[in-house]
């Protein structure tokens, strides 16, 4: 028979059924309310693809070498070919078509979805490498089982079956068709906290169907909540502007804008938080272990849709009904919040730092908690087993130093220097941007320090999709340099000079007069050489000298600064480095004993210029110091108005690349500071005049062959990606902690262009 129906199907039959339909026929049996509906067998694409006569090529086509990016495109585009050009056999179709029409009254939308025999096991997660198809009518249903056994070959799941030992034959896939629920509001819950086991359960929600929240495609309602008494610990109501639902005209998926009075209302009633910490429970007790489960409310009733075992749990964590280490017990008051700027949760001791001098007070596993940090604090940054700010937001130095340390921050809590005490046990929440009374005892411990051996150990270093666009990662100190590598980024997109200038603790014209050029070179060149090192051969892009006047001031030396009201605006960049031209030249000096000492991977990249003229001027610094710049890559950041509508004049200057710097650009763009609360607002890396310019810059830059970058914040986005991804950018550098999911985002708009061009 063609199909199982899946209150029929249980875990004993995954061979047949694969794991996403033997979980729901688990759920279906355990009396859970799980939308009616059935699989497509693995033997049925079993006997499709042998009856058809289409096996034997289709698994000698895959058989490549995945690290071969266009052997392994071949490859998925030959085995979607072979499967979507053949027909299914009559009575394949009528089986499925005769199932179909017993699912709802008359023409049901069906949700359909594969259900790999190797998806969602113990051992290994599958999940998200095959494909998805929301409301689905008869016309179409049997395109879309094909293309769900079409995506048992992407390049992604070529690639991952090649990484985890799984022969290519021996890896079936089934089909599940499901009615559709159409859903009001839907999500995500982990049953325990997805790294730790800490059993305190984690909603994430948002308007409408859950392919928004699962995709990244909006930012979701998170609710915390203790499992045992159902109370909402933390809440995080997100602004959500966007949702997907089911056209009534035309039955397909769309996205709607979310209507004004819904985005900042929070998404989930106390009842319906209590109902789904029930289904929880129930899911968890009846597999014995902690799931990830994607629910919908539809008509007041909550379905569950999908269960499977998180698999990202570390084994060696403590766990938190036993822990106890005398300091508090359970969670403690809440005393402030802020932005969650690096995520983790650490407890310890508070060491108020309000001045430099006070930074040799802070010990192993302190809670570093200061007005806002400077490159000088990052030797005590790495001792701290947290960060809090009272200042600044996700792009400011303790949010980008603290990410690439993985140590938790909560940053513009606008008092925590006021309101903690020297001394006093807290908890904070990297992620939820909170900070309690009293020592968590489900606590991360601190990560590693970023310059040991075991760094990598906090960044998983699971195979990477295979994408034609690259997924860099950006690079502020170099004691970071090894847990970014282990990301598996294609690269540095950005490495910023500054934070080794700065962390001299002197200006560069002071720290020249008292210890002389040559050591301010060998600075450098040491710093930037040992990120060279750890991605070696992987391209490295170093941003030359890029710190606004007030940082300087705050070094020693600072005195000779200019006062600025708004340095963001004044002498900072290639500006202050074609007027410098000594201080620039040593800069140059560094990259030139670098490629000296064999580096080939290193490039340079000029901030904040405007014109051709600029670009000129640096190219013969250069060439004065010794560096032929036809034979190295180099490029500039596009930055400002200016240089996005001029990029023609800089390309005719010879560059290889142009990054895209999205913060400083929307903030030009739109006249809006981004750190500044009363209007930080209105800052819209996705206002339709910043994407005009950038849209407009990858266009010239690919007409010219030349390379194009985004290294802003606003690569993080999944809507900027998708953008970015369409337009045809070469690649995306995001922060340490936001490269799997750009991986991921990335991946997922390539095959969907791949899909679209192939209709």
């Amino acid at each position: 028979m063609a199909v199982a129906w899946l209150e029929d199907v249980r875990s004993t039959d995954l061979g047949t059924v694969g794991g996403k339909a033997a979980s729901l026929g688990e759920l279906t049996e355990a009396g859970l309310p799980v939308p009616p509906g059935f699989v497509v067998t693995a033997g049925t694409y079993r006997t499709f693809i042998e009856e058809a006569g289409i096996d034997e090529e289709l698994f000698a086509a895959v058989d490549v070498d995945s690290e071969d990016s266009a052997a392994l495109a071949a490859a998925h585009e030959r085995a979607h070919e072979l499967i979507m050009e053949t027909d299914v056999p009559a009575s394949v179709r009528e089986g499925i078509l005769d199932a179909y029409r017993s699912v709802g009254d008359g023409e049901a939308f069906v949700a359909v979805r594969s259900s790999a025999t190797a998806e969602d096991l113990p051992d290994a997660s599958f999940a998200g490498q095959q494909e998805t198809f929301l409301n689905v009518t008869e016309a179409d249903l049997i395109e879309r089982v094909k293309e769900c056994w079409a995506s048992l070959f992407s390049q992604r799941a070529i690639y991952y079956r090649n990484q985890q030992g799984f022969p290519h034959d021996e890896v079936d896939i089934a089909v599940v068709v499901q009615q559709m629920v159409d859903a009001e509001k839907s999500g995500v819950m982990f049953t325990s906290h997805p790294s730790t086991g800490d059993p305190r359960i984690i909603i994430e929600a948002a308007w409408g169907l859950g392919e928004a929240v699962v995709s990244g495609a909006v930012s979701p309602d998170n609710y915390v909540v203790d499992r045992h008494t159902s109370e909402v610990e933390t809440a995080t109501v997100a602004t959500k502007k966007l949702m997907h639902v089911k056209d009534e005209a035309t039955g397909e998926t769309v996205e709607r804008e979310v209507p004004e009075d819904k985005r900042d209302q929070r998404v989930l009633t106390q009842a319906e938080i209590e109902r789904l910490v029930e289904l929880g429970e129930t899911v968890e007790d009846h597999y014995g272990e902690p799931q990830d489960v994607e629910w919908a409310v539809a008509g007041g009733e909550v379905y569950m849709l999908q269960s499977r075992p998180i698999t990202t749990i570390d084994d060696d964590g403590a766990d938190a009904d036993d822990a106890d280490d005398g300091e508090g017990e359970g969670e403690g008051d809440h005393l402030i919040s802020g932005l969650g700027a690096s995520p983790g949760i650490a407890s310890g001791p508070v060491r108020v730092v309000t001045k430099i001098d006070h930074l040799d007070q802070v010990r192993d596993g302190d809670i570093i908690v200061t007005e806002m940090t400077m490159p000088d604090m990052v030797p005590a940054m790495k001792r701290a087993a947290a960060i809090v700010t009272d200042e600044g937001g996700m792009t400011s130095h303790a949010a980008i130093v603290s990410r690439e340390l993985g140590v938790p921050a909560v940053v513009g809590s606008g008092s925590a220097t006021r309101v903690l005490e020297d001394g006093q046990v807290v908890t904070v929440d990297g992620e939820m941007g909170s900070v309690r009374e009293g020592r968590d005892a489900a606590a991360d411990v601190p990560a590693a320090n970023p310059g040991t051996d075991d760094a990598s150990s906090s960044v998983s270093t699971s195979p990477n999709p295979v994408t034609a666009t690259e997924v860099k990662v950006n690079v502020s100190i170099p004691d970071a340099a090894e847990r970014a590598a282990a990301t598996g980024a294609d690269g540095v997109g950005l490495l910023r000079i500054e934070h080794l200038v700065l962390s001299l603790g002197k200006t560069p014209e002071r720290y020249i007069a008292d210890e002389g050029s040559d050591a301010y070179v060998a600075e450098l060149t040491d710093g930037i050489q040992q990120v060279a090192e750890a991605f070696y051969p992987r391209p490295v892009r170093v941003r030359t000298l890029d710190a606004p006047t007030d940082e300087f001031r705050q070094l020693e030396g600072g005195d000779e600064e200019p006062h600025e009201h708004n340095p963001m605006l004044g002498y900072r960049g290639i500006r202050r480095s074609l007027d410098r031209p000594e201080m620039f030249e040593h800069e140059l000096e560094a990259f030139k004993r670098l490629y000296e000492m064999g580096y080939e991977n290193l490039q340079i990249m000029f901030p904040l210029v405007n014109d051709g003229e600029d670009v000129a001027r640096a190219r013969d610094h250069m060439k004065a110091v010794g560096i032929d710049p036809d034979k190295r890559k180099w490029g500039v950041m596009i930055e400002t108005p200016a240089s996005a509508i001029g990029v023609d004049d800089i390309v005719d200057e010879g560059i290889d690349f142009a990054s895209l710097g999205t913060n400083d650009l929307t903030q030009y763009t739109l006249a809006v500071d981004r750190n500044n609360e009363n209007v930080s607002d209105r800052f819209d890396e996705l206002h339709p005049a910043v994407l005009e310019l950038i849209g407009e810059t990858i266009d010239a830059c690919r007409a010219a062959d030349v390379d194009t970058s985004i290294c802003g914040q606003a690569g993080s986005d999944p809507d900027m990606v998708e953008f970015l991804v369409r337009k045809g950018i070469t690649s995306i550098s995001a922060n340490i902690d936001a490269v799997g999911d750009v991986l991921e985002t990335v991946d997922r708009v390539e095959e969907r262009m791949i899909l679209d061009a192939v209709r």
